[in-house]
């Protein structure tokens, strides 16, 4: 890796574009520290300090912006929402859809509308966080201008964050959205250091602990790059063809299925249900049934029950499986092998190439699911069952930072290649 970013500096064209990243992200980390006026950030602090809420994860994805509620609180957060119902709603809406299969042309507008939507989103994320704050007692103000002050503020703080994203996409290494989240998270490391420098102060932690601690994360992340790295390979064949007088020998290839690669927006999506009641609840702190939400032992909402763990998981196996199915249509894929003269070896072209696509792409979701479940519950179990407490660092932002790092390399090790570099893929 080292050995690549070595090879990359050497080149002119990479020079310019590494140089590029680190003003962009410089400019996005500096922003992330200018507060918006008349703002509580204490209250904040304390909504964030656990690890397994919704707060703490935006909070993460945000790197620290929301807890210091800067005008780049909200971050990348509408515009990833918005991504992802767009995707959604490309495969429910035929107009949609058919925009989607129009090329070039098409992806430009479902990028523009996603834009907008992304603004759409952005009002309505920084209206509920100051409603939110405001019935806790975390904002004080309540006047219109003031309101219409912090939503403003917030929502071009989401716009620029976008617009930063799209300059390192353009003019940097690789995709600027995901290299954001990817600096916003490393730039919470110190603070989990800290924190369980804290712990250890107190007494409540001792070094024997600290130490399993950090083997059990290292090998977490092993496991994560193996995994990450891992894809089923299906056997793509396709026929022989007649070229002039002569017959072109069909080629072979392969559809790589990634085992994990849905994991995250099936974590986002499990996490989103498992804490929009809580978050509702929170709009109503003196409410009977608000209280039974967040306190309740048998509130399936509730962190501290056994009960919520396991809804979590479940919930997130069934998203990885159902984010799996629409995104890579087995029906299709099916249809355009047929089309290309494509055939996988042993089953016959159409209704059971189908079938099979689905068989595969049920068993490599499942899979991928009970890891991406076993990586969401396990903040949640060592908070619950060790003096590790309010670590936001957990399973989830292993996965992100190892998938942007691998897609950084892979970008970095495309280029070098074209100019007959050797970098660290093999």
């Amino acid at each position: 890796m080292l050995s690549t970013l070595r090879n990359a500096w050497k080149v002119p064209d990479l020079r310019k574009k590494l140089l590029w990243t680190v003003l962009f992200v410089a400019i996005y980390r500096m922003g992330s520290h200018i507060p918006v006026p008349g703002i509580d950030t204490e209250y904040l602090k304390t909504l964030t300090e656990s690890g397994n809420n919704l707060w703490s994860f935006y909070d993460l994805m945000s790197g620290g912006a929301l807890s210091r509620f800067s005008i780049l609180a909200l971050g990348v957060v509408p515009y990833i929402n918005s991504s992802i119902i767009m995707q959604l709603l490309t495969i429910a809406i035929p107009p949609l859809e058919q925009l989607s299969k129009e090329g070039e042309e098409g992806r430009k507008k479902i990028q523009n509308i996603t834009r907008y939507a992304s603004i759409l989103f952005g009002v309505i994320t920084a209206y509920g966080t100051y409603v939110l704050m405001y019935n806790q007692g975390g904002i004080r103000e309540s006047g219109f201008a003031f309101i219409y002050l912090i939503i403003l503020t917030l929502t071009v703080g989401s716009a620029f964050c976008m617009w930063l994203g799209d300059q390192i996409t353009v003019k940097g290494i690789g995709n600027g959205i995901s290299l954001i989240i990817f600096i916003n998270i490393v730039s919470r490391i110190p603070n989990t250091i800290a924190s369980i420098a804290a712990l250890k102060n107190m007494d409540q932690v001792d070094i024997i602990q600290i130490a399993l601690f950090a083997v059990f994360v290292v090998l977490l992340l092993a496991v994560v790059i193996y995994l990450s790295l891992a894809e089923r390979r299906v056997t793509v064949q396709y026929a022989s063809k007649a070229v002039g007088n002569r017959v072109a020998k069909g080629q072979s290839t392969h559809i790589p299925l990634s085992l994990i690669g849905s994991a995250v927006i099936a974590i986002i999506f499990a996490m989103s249900v498992m804490q929009f009641p809580k978050t509702i609840a929170q709009l109503f702190p003196d409410k009977d049934w608000a209280k039974w939400i967040t306190g309740s032992t048998y509130s399936v909402f509730n962190e501290k029950t056994w009960m919520y763990p396991v809804i979590y998981a479940v919930l997130t196996i069934f998203f990885t499986w159902f984010y799996t199915q629409i995104t890579f249509k087995p029906d299709e894929m099916a249809e355009n092998m047929n089309k290309s003269a494509g055939f996988i070896p042993g089953i016959r072209p159409g209704k059971p190439t189908e079938k099979y696509l689905e068989n595969i792409l049920t068993k490599v979701s499942i899979f991928g699911g009970i890891f991406a479940a076993i990586l969401a519950i396990t903040p949640i179990i060592i908070e619950n069952n060790t003096q590790f407490k309010g670590i936001s660092f957990g399973g989830t932002s292993l996965l992100i930072l190892v998938g942007v790092a691998l897609d950084v390399m892979r970008t970095l090790e495309s280029q070098l290649v074209v100019r007959h570099y050797q970098g660290f893929l093999k």
